[in-house]
């Protein structure tokens, strides 16, 4: 996985506002658990908006519900708030990890795709890997649509009172099946419901239904989603906690390592043009060729794991063990404070990461020199 642009050090003086996004990952979304900790310790850095999707939209709301728990009670603390908020989620995650397997079955392919070594949770494995392979649905396999986290979601979150609440703009995507766009569910419309279409992965649930729409994970259409960020937010700048790699060097040969990897790449991708988007704006601006007045000029910024969870197998995308979520917490705070000594002072001022560089040269197509010169004219 790639690394933040390396600098020097430099320091944030004064305080700042910022956007996050939070990418999806299953149990992995631990990680981003504690680099939100660390954040929210920072009395420098203020949040703006929150655009996550899957576990990313799960930390998003679970944030967002300490703040708005706290909002007119004077002598509670809304970062401790949210901080409390946060560890109760993940908490309430390990303590349904802990539950018999027959509950739980559904619930460990909620949260990744691997490992399931119990007779229970195996026969959900066998059931997914004959959806994929197309002789069997999710609506087959799981005609009752069992899903446990939707209803520990629904009593963790007051969805209500997080509505009421417009201190911090939040933003969940879903992906329309009928249309295959992304939809966006923020305000009143930031339910339960959103929050796991957010997280449906198609071939393991049934669509869920809003609105009489049909709703597949997020991340077929951005994971996360960076538009809402740029066109409903005045901060320029946007912290990405990554959990995802771009890049993987060892060759996936098991089924199960085959299926996440192309899920990684197929995750990617909607990131990756995103990205692709914000560089060509921030080029055509740096050329003048855009008014600044109407673009705006995106600060983007990654705080990662590193080769860390690359070492990682896919099979602890789902386990929800104590010692492994909190050790991903653990690794987030340490990256936290890390990005913080190094790269605040970056806020307002410049980007931290090289898009080109790191998500786009690849995939730029080179244009031969007769063909760049009759464009040119």
């Amino acid at each position: 996985m790639h690394k933040n642009t390396d600098s020097a050090p430099t320091e944030l003086k004064q305080p700042h506002r910022i956007n996050l996004g939070l990418q999806g990952g299953g149990s992995h979304g631990a990680f981003t658990w504690g680099v939100l900790d660390v954040l929210l310790q920072d009395p420098r850095i203020h949040l703006e908006g929150i655009s996550g999707t899957s576990a990313g939209a799960m930390n998003a709301v679970a944030l967002a519900h300490g703040f708005a728990k706290a909002q007119g009670k004077a002598k509670t603390d809304p970062r401790e708030a949210a901080r409390e908020s946060l560890a109760d989620f993940w908490n309430g995650i390990v303590a349904m990890g802990a539950l018999g397997q027959a509950q739980r079955a559904p619930f460990d392919l909620m949260f990744g795709m691997a490992g399931m070594d119990s007779t229970q949770t195996g026969q959900w494995a066998d059931a997914m890997a004959r959806a994929w392979s197309g002789s069997m649905s999710p609506y087959q396999a799981n005609p009752l649509d069992i899903n446990p986290l939707k209803d520990f979601v629904e009593r963790q979150i007051d969805f209500e009172r997080l509505a009421a609440f417009d201190d911090l703009k939040v933003f969940v995507l879903a992906t329309c099946v009928s249309t295959g766009k992304a939809e966006v569910f923020t305000g009143k419309r930031l339910t339960a419901s959103a929050v796991m279409a957010s997280a449906c992965l198609p071939m393991m649930f049934q669509a869920v239904e809003i609105e009489g729409e049909f709703y597949w994970d997020g991340g077929y259409a951005g994971n996360p989603a960076f538009h809402p960020l740029i066109y409903e937010c005045d901060s320029r700048d946007i912290l990405l906690v990554q959990i995802n790699p771009i890049k993987r060097d060892k060759l996936p040969t098991s089924a199960v390592e085959i299926m996440d990897r192309l899920n990684e790449i197929t995750f990617n991708a909607a990131l990756i043009a995103e990205m692709r988007a914000i560089d060509f704006v921030k080029r055509l601006l740096k050329e003048g060729k855009l008014n600044p007045e109407h673009y705006k000029d995106v600060l983007l910024h990654r705080i990662d794991c590193g080769e860390v969870l690359e070492q990682l197998g896919a099979a602890t995308k789902l386990a929800t063990d104590a010692s492994l979520i909190h050790a991903l917490r653990d690794l987030g705070q340490s990256h936290a404070r890390q990005w913080l000594a190094q790269h605040a002072g970056d806020l307002g001022v410049r980007s931290g990461v090289n898009i080109a560089q790191d998500y786009l040269d690849d995939l730029r197509v080179p244009v031969r020199q007769e063909r760049r010169s009759h464009l040119e004219k």
